[in-house]
């Protein structure tokens, strides 16, 4: 995620922590479980994209994906 800004800020257990450090600060915090579900992956990628305001296919490109 530090290709769009976030950057890991803690671990607790099996969750980490991201932050984006942009206008107003803003926290997600996704377990680290291998593999995530597909309805958490979902939810996480459409939180990222309404907070950089942007939609989903152009976030997975900047991921690499």
């Amino acid at each position: 995620m530090g290709r769009v800004g976030y950057r890991i800020t803690r671990q607790t257990g099996s969750h980490i922590r991201l932050t984006l450090d942009a206008d107003t600060r803003h926290h997600r915090t996704i377990p680290a479980h291998q593999p995530l579900k597909v309805g958490t992956l979902a939810a996480v990628l459409n939180e990222v994209c309404a907070r950089l305001q942007v939609d989903r296919a152009e976030l997975l490109q900047r991921l690499g994906f």
